[in-house]
């Protein structure tokens, strides 16, 4: 692997990763912007379910990033620039001096995923609807990664999971996880519904709690945007669960709730 020194922000070849604060690649031509050595080693393993298109990278990165780099196919570029040069492209000071340009995997329809996983003894999936912050978003992803879950579904009012900021938040689950993005909350649920799936709303108004839930094999938890939560009419689809709190607070962080909701199924189905 050569790589290819670049001294001018104005390269062709680097133009994918300019500006990339004001014109973010998410939703253009099926391509993502990775930042950051922890992204760019999910990106080039075996668990990604996305592709290396090009990687940009600081002089002063290449002999430490040399072994990991080594992975990428023969026909992925590598980019060399001084941080000077880095920064212009990238229109912001990049400090961990890293980038990775990335091709997205091909879209999932929802009940072509639900195929592939009908005949797994046990299944755990997330359910987002409305999550439009990019850090809720990642974390979200994070803890899916992290407790198991087999995919996480998305309405169509979620944000991009391939915005820059929150496959970072997510420490590259992004790329790992397979991802529905499609219709309502309601239509989701209903489809699961459909297929076996307990569906659990994640709501303070539940008189049940998590703490004392027993998983069936076959579960989704439905995590609301913070503020206004879950439409009633959709908590009503499903079984009501919440998370027992003190000192008088009813509600927790998006994300937070979907790390301890995922921990508590995945606990309770070991002991089943």
């Amino acid at each position: 692997m050569t790589p290819i020194t670049i001294t001018s922000a104005d390269h062709p070849a680097v133009q994918p990763f300019r500006d990339i604060k004001e014109r973010d690649l998410t939703g253009r031509a099926g391509l993502f912007i990775a930042e950051g050595e922890v992204v760019l080693n999910v990106l080039l393993s075996s668990a990604s379910l996305c592709e290396p298109v090009s990687v940009l990278i600081a002089q002063k990165r290449w002999e430490g990033l040399e072994p990991l780099l080594s992975r990428l196919p023969e026909e992925v570029p590598v980019f060399l620039a001084t941080q000077e040069v880095l920064d212009q492209i990238a229109g912001f000071h990049l400090h961990r001096g890293i980038l990775a340009l990335g091709r997205k995997p091909q879209p999932l329809g929802l009940d072509g995923f639900l195929d592939q996983i009908e005949a797994e003894p046990r299944v755990s999936l997330v359910v987002a609807s409305g999550i439009g912050n990019h850090d809720n978003m990642g974390g979200i992803l994070r803890n899916a990664a992290a407790f198991g879950a087999r995919g996480v579904l998305m309405d169509s009012a979620c944000c991009d999971p391939f915005y820059r900021k929150a496959i970072r938040v997510s420490v590259g689950a992004a790329l790992r996880t397979p991802m529905v993005r499609t219709g309502s909350a309601s239509q989701i649920v209903t489809a699961l519904q459909a297929r076996g799936y307990e569906v659990l709303a994640l709501t303070p108004s539940a008189e049940q709690q998590l703490a004392h839930y027993r998983p069936t094999a076959r579960v989704a938890l439905l995590l609301g945007t913070e503020g206004p939560g879950l439409p009633q009419e959709v908590i009503d689809q499903c079984t009501p669960i919440g998370i027992q709190m003190a000192g008088g607070f009813d509600s927790l962080n998006v994300a937070v709730t979907s790390g301890i909701a995922l921990h508590q199924i995945t606990t309770a189905s070991l002991r089943a």
